[in-house]
Protein backbone atom coordinates (compact mmCIF):
# COMPACT_ATOMS: atom_id res chain seq x y z
CA UNK A 1 0.00 0.00 0.00
CA UNK A 2 2.70 2.40 0.85
CA UNK A 3 4.66 1.60 -2.40
CA UNK A 4 1.31 2.45 -4.30
CA UNK A 5 0.47 5.68 -2.23
CA UNK A 6 4.22 6.48 -3.21
CA UNK A 7 3.69 6.33 -7.08
CA UNK A 8 0.29 7.93 -6.94
CA UNK A 9 1.99 10.87 -5.64
CA UNK A 10 4.98 10.97 -7.68
CA UNK A 11 2.20 10.60 -10.78
CA UNK A 12 0.06 13.18 -9.17
CA UNK A 13 2.89 15.43 -9.13
CA UNK A 14 4.26 14.85 -12.19
CA UNK A 15 0.84 15.82 -13.85
CA UNK A 16 0.77 18.82 -11.91
CA UNK A 17 3.73 19.87 -13.41
CA UNK A 18 2.89 18.83 -17.29
CA UNK A 19 -0.21 21.44 -16.18
CA UNK A 20 1.62 24.47 -14.93
CA UNK A 21 3.56 24.16 -17.85
CA UNK A 22 1.21 23.89 -20.42
CA UNK A 23 -0.96 26.80 -18.93
CA UNK A 24 2.35 28.60 -18.97
CA UNK A 25 2.68 27.86 -22.49
CA UNK A 26 -1.37 28.52 -23.18
CA UNK A 27 -0.36 31.78 -21.81
CA UNK A 28 2.35 32.88 -23.70
CA UNK A 29 0.82 31.78 -27.24
CA UNK A 30 -2.18 34.18 -25.47
CA UNK A 31 0.04 37.26 -24.94
CA UNK A 32 1.17 36.79 -28.10
CA UNK A 33 -1.76 36.57 -30.15
CA UNK A 34 -3.39 39.64 -28.01
CA UNK A 35 -0.46 41.46 -29.06
CA UNK A 36 -2.51 42.27 -32.59
CA UNK A 37 -6.20 43.24 -31.82
CA UNK A 38 -6.55 46.52 -31.53
CA UNK A 39 -8.31 47.97 -28.64
CA UNK A 40 -10.67 51.01 -27.45
CA UNK A 41 -8.66 54.23 -26.97
CA UNK A 42 -6.78 54.58 -24.29
CA UNK A 43 -6.52 50.51 -23.61
CA UNK A 44 -3.75 49.82 -25.36
CA UNK A 45 -1.31 49.04 -22.58
CA UNK A 46 -1.84 44.93 -22.90
CA UNK A 47 -0.66 43.83 -19.63
CA UNK A 48 -2.51 46.60 -17.92
CA UNK A 49 -5.88 45.71 -19.26
CA UNK A 50 -4.99 41.86 -19.05
CA UNK A 51 -4.62 42.69 -15.01
CA UNK A 52 -8.05 44.94 -14.88
CA UNK A 53 -10.60 44.28 -17.08
CA UNK A 54 -13.43 42.35 -15.22
CA UNK A 55 -15.01 41.67 -18.65
CA UNK A 56 -18.39 43.83 -18.12
CA UNK A 57 -19.21 44.72 -21.69
CA UNK A 58 -20.00 48.30 -20.14
CA UNK A 59 -17.57 49.84 -22.67
CA UNK A 60 -19.12 47.79 -25.38
CA UNK A 61 -22.65 48.67 -24.33
CA UNK A 62 -22.06 52.22 -24.18
CA UNK A 63 -20.57 52.77 -27.61
CA UNK A 64 -22.70 54.71 -29.79
CA UNK A 65 -20.70 53.95 -33.07
CA UNK A 66 -20.82 50.02 -32.29
CA UNK A 67 -17.29 49.84 -32.80
CA UNK A 68 -16.26 48.12 -29.94
CA UNK A 69 -17.26 44.54 -29.29
CA UNK A 70 -15.60 41.87 -27.94
CA UNK A 71 -12.92 38.97 -28.14
CA UNK A 72 -13.32 35.69 -28.94
CA UNK A 73 -12.21 32.31 -27.77
CA UNK A 74 -10.80 32.12 -31.23
CA UNK A 75 -8.06 35.02 -30.63
CA UNK A 76 -7.12 33.85 -27.37
CA UNK A 77 -8.47 32.38 -24.10
CA UNK A 78 -7.76 35.65 -21.69
CA UNK A 79 -8.81 37.64 -25.09
CA UNK A 80 -11.94 36.11 -25.10
CA UNK A 81 -15.23 38.56 -23.76
CA UNK A 82 -12.59 41.35 -23.42
CA UNK A 83 -13.38 45.11 -25.78
CA UNK A 84 -11.46 44.98 -29.26
CA UNK A 85 -12.71 47.62 -31.70
CA UNK A 86 -14.40 45.91 -35.21
CA UNK A 87 -14.12 48.86 -37.99
CA UNK A 88 -16.65 46.75 -40.27
CA UNK A 89 -19.38 48.01 -38.02
CA UNK A 90 -18.29 51.31 -36.34
CA UNK A 91 -15.29 54.27 -36.23
CA UNK A 92 -14.31 55.77 -33.31
CA UNK A 93 -15.01 59.38 -32.51
CA UNK A 94 -12.53 59.42 -29.74
CA UNK A 95 -15.52 60.33 -27.11
CA UNK A 96 -14.47 59.19 -24.58
CA UNK A 97 -17.42 56.69 -22.98
CA UNK A 98 -15.76 53.81 -23.19
CA UNK A 99 -13.19 55.42 -20.23
CA UNK A 100 -15.96 57.08 -18.16
CA UNK A 101 -17.92 53.68 -17.54
CA UNK A 102 -15.20 51.78 -17.37
CA UNK A 103 -14.68 50.77 -13.47
CA UNK A 104 -11.41 49.79 -12.89
CA UNK A 105 -9.57 51.80 -15.19
CA UNK A 106 -8.60 49.27 -17.55
CA UNK A 107 -9.25 51.78 -20.09
CA UNK A 108 -7.34 55.23 -19.39
CA UNK A 109 -6.77 58.61 -21.20
CA UNK A 110 -6.34 58.65 -25.04
CA UNK A 111 -5.49 61.73 -26.95
CA UNK A 112 -6.22 61.24 -30.22
CA UNK A 113 -3.72 64.31 -31.68
CA UNK A 114 -0.89 62.03 -30.25
CA UNK A 115 -1.99 59.05 -29.62
CA UNK A 116 -2.90 55.67 -31.57
CA UNK A 117 -5.56 52.70 -31.41
CA UNK A 118 -3.46 51.49 -34.78
CA UNK A 119 -2.52 52.46 -38.15
CA UNK A 120 -4.03 51.91 -41.19
CA UNK A 121 -2.76 49.87 -44.45
CA UNK A 122 -4.12 50.29 -47.79
CA UNK A 123 -4.63 46.40 -48.85
CA UNK A 124 -3.64 46.84 -52.85
CA UNK A 125 -5.75 43.51 -54.09
CA UNK A 126 -8.79 45.05 -52.43
CA UNK A 127 -8.52 48.66 -52.63
CA UNK A 128 -10.82 49.53 -55.51
CA UNK A 129 -8.66 52.75 -56.18
CA UNK A 130 -6.57 50.00 -57.90
CA UNK A 131 -9.24 48.84 -60.40
CA UNK A 132 -11.26 51.72 -61.34
CA UNK A 133 -11.08 54.78 -58.97
CA UNK A 134 -12.30 55.61 -55.32
CA UNK A 135 -11.26 58.15 -52.84
CA UNK A 136 -13.88 57.61 -50.05
CA UNK A 137 -11.15 57.34 -47.30
CA UNK A 138 -9.33 60.26 -48.47
CA UNK A 139 -12.72 62.57 -47.97
CA UNK A 140 -13.63 60.93 -44.96
CA UNK A 141 -10.29 61.26 -43.45
CA UNK A 142 -10.47 64.07 -40.82
CA UNK A 143 -6.54 64.04 -39.59
CA UNK A 144 -5.05 64.47 -42.99
CA UNK A 145 -3.46 61.00 -42.74
CA UNK A 146 -4.78 59.94 -46.23
CA UNK A 147 -3.38 61.75 -49.59
CA UNK A 148 -3.88 60.98 -53.06
CA UNK A 149 -0.88 59.77 -55.25
CA UNK A 150 -0.75 60.80 -58.45
CA UNK A 151 -3.23 57.94 -59.82
CA UNK A 152 -5.54 59.04 -56.84
CA UNK A 153 -4.96 56.01 -55.35
CA UNK A 154 -4.56 56.65 -51.13
CA UNK A 155 -1.33 56.85 -49.53
CA UNK A 156 -1.26 56.64 -46.02
CA UNK A 157 0.71 59.07 -43.40
CA UNK A 158 1.59 56.94 -40.48
CA UNK A 159 2.52 59.68 -38.58
CA UNK A 160 -1.15 61.49 -38.57
CA UNK A 161 -3.15 58.19 -38.59
CA UNK A 162 -4.52 57.56 -35.04
CA UNK A 163 -6.73 54.66 -36.17
CA UNK A 164 -9.79 55.79 -35.85
CA UNK A 165 -10.84 53.43 -38.55
CA UNK A 166 -13.32 55.59 -40.14
CA UNK A 167 -11.28 54.62 -43.47
CA UNK A 168 -12.14 51.10 -43.19
CA UNK A 169 -15.19 51.70 -42.32
CA UNK A 170 -16.25 53.60 -45.13
CA UNK A 171 -14.92 51.57 -47.60
CA UNK A 172 -17.09 50.48 -50.01
CA UNK A 173 -14.63 47.65 -51.62
CA UNK A 174 -16.84 44.48 -50.56
CA UNK A 175 -19.40 45.99 -52.43
CA UNK A 176 -17.74 47.51 -55.45
CA UNK A 177 -15.43 44.76 -55.84
CA UNK A 178 -18.13 41.97 -54.82
CA UNK A 179 -16.05 40.25 -52.38
CA UNK A 180 -18.13 37.37 -50.89
CA UNK A 181 -18.13 36.72 -47.15
CA UNK A 182 -15.25 37.94 -44.94
CA UNK A 183 -15.30 41.81 -43.41
CA UNK A 184 -11.85 42.51 -45.13
CA UNK A 185 -11.67 46.24 -46.68
CA UNK A 186 -9.43 48.08 -48.90
CA UNK A 187 -7.93 49.98 -45.96
CA UNK A 188 -7.69 48.23 -42.68
CA UNK A 189 -6.44 49.52 -39.16
CA UNK A 190 -3.55 46.85 -37.67
CA UNK A 191 -1.91 47.55 -34.43
CA UNK A 192 1.75 48.95 -34.04
CA UNK A 193 3.45 46.19 -34.27
CA UNK A 194 2.05 44.66 -37.15
CA UNK A 195 2.78 48.13 -38.31
CA UNK A 196 6.31 48.18 -37.57
CA UNK A 197 6.94 44.72 -38.68
CA UNK A 198 5.29 45.47 -42.24
CA UNK A 199 7.47 49.29 -42.74
CA UNK A 200 5.15 50.35 -45.12
CA UNK A 201 1.79 51.73 -44.88
CA UNK A 202 0.25 49.76 -48.08
CA UNK A 203 0.76 45.90 -49.05
CA UNK A 204 -0.18 43.34 -52.03
CA UNK A 205 -2.27 41.39 -49.66
CA UNK A 206 -3.29 40.48 -46.42
CA UNK A 207 -0.63 37.77 -46.61
CA UNK A 208 1.91 40.30 -46.25
CA UNK A 209 0.32 41.28 -42.82
CA UNK A 210 0.15 37.57 -41.80
CA UNK A 211 3.29 36.73 -42.70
Amino acid sequence: MDSFTRRGFVGLCAGIAAFIGFGGAAEAADAASEEHLLRPPGAQDATLLAALCVKCDRCRSICHSGVIGVGTMSDSVLAAHTPVMLFHRGSCDFCGECRTVCPTGAIGSFDPASDKVGIAIVQKDRCVAYFGGCTECHAACQYDAISLDDGDRPVVNADNCNGCGVCENICPALVYRNFEGGTRRGIVVVDEATYERIGATSVKDESEMTA
